[in-house]
Parts: C-alpha cells; structure tokens; sequence
C-alpha cells in the first residue's frame, strides 16, 4: 500500500488507500466508501471496477500482453500443453515430471461418465442446444460425486478438478452423437487430451478415427488460447457464484451459461455466420466491406474490447490455421476462402489499420473448428472445453482468499414510495 487518493465530497475530504499491483497499476481501495459517505459508485460493466485479488492471468489490452501465471502466452503456445496449462493455472506453477504424471493419471481416472448420466442425454431432443446440455450434465456431476461437498477434503477435491476437466470432453463429444444419432465412442485411455477427444467425436465402432498431428497440435493451440482471459463474464460470474460456497461443479456450470452468451463466447459462432450469409448473398467482398465502412453492417472478427493493438492469441492462432488448413486439404472450402480474402483486404485496407481493427483470435479459431470438422453449434463448446481450467482456478482462488458474499450495491431510480390501488379502482 501507498499513499491515499483524497475524495473531496460533500463538503469534507476522505482518504482512500491506494494499493499498488505487482504491474504498477494503481488501485484506490472504495470498500468503506459508504460508510464514510453515505455514497456508492457507480460504474455499469464494472469496466472500472477490481472486486477481488488475482495471481492468474495478466492482461494488458493496450500493449497486447497475455500472460499465465507471469508466463507470456507466445512461450506457453510453444512450449506447453493444454494439460501443463491446466495445472499451471489452477495450482499455481510448473508441474515438476511426479506432479505432471500424477495430474495426468487422474485425468485418465476420470474421463469416464457414470453411465446413469448416459440417461440424461437420452432426455434431451436430437436438436437441443449443446450448451444447454453441457450445462446441466455438468451440473450433474455433484450427483455422482457427493464427496466433493465437503470442501476441506483436499484429495476429493483435486478429483473434482480432474474430473471436470476430463470429463467435459466426454460430454461434449456425447452430445454431439446423440445428435447425429452415432453410438457413444468411450475415451481411450491410451490417447493423450486432444487425440483423445477427436477419437471420441470422430471414431465409428468398427473404424476409429486417428487425427493428423496437424489437427491434434490445432487442437491442443486452441484450447490452451482459450484457457483464461482474467476476469472476464465468465470467470467473474463462477466467482460470484463460488462467492456463496457453491460447489464446483455448479459454480463452472455457471460460467458455461454465461459464456453461452452472444457477446462473450459466441463471437467465433458470428464470424462463421458472418461468412455464411456473405456465400449466400453472394456480395462480393468488396462490397461488404464499404458497408462496413459505412457503418451499415459489422465485420465480426476483428477487433477487441481489452485489446486495443492487436490480439496476442490471434497471432500465434493464424500460424497454425495454415499448416492444418493444408493437413485437412481445406483451403477450397468456400468459408474459408471467404474468410481469407476477407482478412487479405481488411489488413490492407487504411480504414481498419487507423483503427486498430485487426482479426482477433474467434476470426482464427473459427476456422482452426471448421478445419476439425466439429459443427457451428459445437463452437462454444469447444470454447467451454478450453476455459474450464480458468474457471477453477478463478473458483479455487475467491474460496481460498478472502470470503466475501458477492452483493453489489445498485443506484435505485424507481419510485420511492407508492400507494396500492385495489383492482376494481385501476
């Protein structure tokens, strides 16, 4: 703690303590605000609001910096896995080769679903939405894993863990055959993370399916970009939900439903829509892009709210959007076509340059999905996949720190008193 910000309000001056990050970005601590003031602050979005401490994930949105635990994420693309990433995220550090083994004998222990849950995919229609399901199988899970109820349990607590994040895949991969109406293909214990999941979604009894290393390498890139971003829609609403000592399990099924949300997960679902209606339309690109221009239309996939040069995922994820493309004998797909045409002309153009309005990493990882054959509807999923890691460790830091019910204050504008009126009077 530093020296204090002076609040000249009402006639008296308060003295709010200043706390520095370990960043060099200040903090004025507002916790006794009211009670010195009789005031609130109000601040819609939070955009300018730190309700907790946080060691996991730095961003920097003006200077384009992600990092992991201090970890810049262009070292964590080329050096490490999605697993490694896990655990680094959720427990703080680099596993040493006894941690990393025994992190990842408890994935494969866990990967399997209790077959009473294979009943709760028969209860919903072939249609039904992914995240719907998702959702409440995960929430599920507390069904079947009473244990972790009891929080001060620290090994059925590292299951817990372990389970959610292996077993996410198996439900995710499960959903989308009972849509497609293909028989459930159980995980193999032999495959690592990535492969693993293809295998599940992919493979057909008497055939199984083996992805090009291309495609696992894709994979393992996408899922590790998407695993933490700070203290997102996401990752705030696990905490808030964590905040009144909600199971795991509940509380990431939460962030699912949260990230179901058009402006937070579903970014990458509207660049491939985007790219949809411009095939059938057949606009020319061209011609799309002085609509958006002119203000007329948007050109989903570029920019970011956080980051203002460019996004550091979106970089790392268009190098290996090349190498899968080729691997996958993609590149005459007519969306991906579009899609590269459309940044071919977009980064050269003045109007997006001057603006900052490069692709992000849903332009990219959208086409990084489309290459792997998973469907549209299936993107968010993949989205929920990668961050469930963020989320625990999100959950795993508010029950570790301080204990605070979440319970925001609010500027009340509706009548202040008002009479009843009986019904026959109205």
């Amino acid at each position: 703690m530093v020296n204090n910000a002076i609040l000249s309000f009402d006639g008296k001056s308060i003295e709010l303590p200043i706390y520095d990050s370990t960043t060099g970005e200040k903090c004025i601590d507002i916790r006794k605000l009211r009670e010195q003031t009789g005031a609130v602050m109000f601040d819609p979005g939070l955009g300018n609001t730190a309700p907790c401490q946080s060691s996991i994930t730095y961003v920097n949105g003006e200077k384009g910096i992600l990092r992991y635990r201090g970890i810049p994420i262009e070292t964590v693309a080329e050096k490490m896995t999605f697993v490694e990433t896990a655990y680094l995220l959720i427990y703080g550090h680099l596993p040493n080769k006894n941690e990393m083994k025994a992190f990842s004998n408890r994935l494969t222990n866990n990967e399997l679903l209790h077959e009473g849950l294979l009943h709760h995919f028969d209860a919903f229609p072939s249609n039904g939405q992914p995240m719907s399901i998702l959702s409440a199988v995960v929430n599920s899970l507390i069904c079947y894993s009473p244990e972790i109820m009891d929080t001060t349990n620290e090994e059925a607590l590292d299951n817990a863990i372990a389970a959610i994040i292996s077993k996410v895949r198996t439900i995710a991969a499960f959903s989308y055959r009972k849509a497609m109406g293909l028989p459930y293909i159980y995980p193999d214990p032999e495959r690592s993370y990535c492969d693993n999941f293809l295998h599940m979604m992919f493979s057909i009894p008497n055939k199984m399916h083996q992805p090009t290393q291309e495609a696992v390498k894709a994979l393992n890139l996408f899922l590790l970009l998407h695993a933490d971003h700070e203290q997102n829609c996401s990752a705030s609403t696990v905490r808030i939900v964590g905040s009144a000592e909600t199971n795991l399990f509940s509380s990431v099924a939460s962030g699912i439903c949260a990230l179901w949300g058009k402006l937070h997960g579903g970014a990458n679902v509207a660049v491939f829509e985007m790219l949809t209606n411009l095939a059938n339309n057949k606009e020319t690109i061209p011609e799309f892009i002085e609509r958006v221009k002119n203000k007329e239309t948007r050109l989903m996939g570029f920019g970011h709210r956080v980051y203002k040069t460019f996004d550091p995922r979106a970089r790392i994820l268009k190098n290996a959007v090349f190498a899968l493309l080729d691997a996958e004998e993609m590149k005459n797909d007519p969306l991906i076509k579009i899609a590269l045409d459309l940044e071919k002309i977009a980064l050269d153009d003045d109007y997006f340059i001057s603006r900052n309005l490069y692709p992000n990493v849903d332009f990219y990882s959208g086409m990084i999905l489309r290459a792997l054959h998973i469907p549209l509807n299936m993107y968010t999923v993949m989205f929920s996949i990668g961050r469930m890691p963020g989320w625990i460790a999100h959950w795993l830091e508010g029950k570790r720190g301080e204990k605070k019910l979440v319970r925001p204050r609010q500027l009340y504008t509706g009548n202040v008193l008002a009479d009843y009126v009986e019904v026959d009077k109205r």
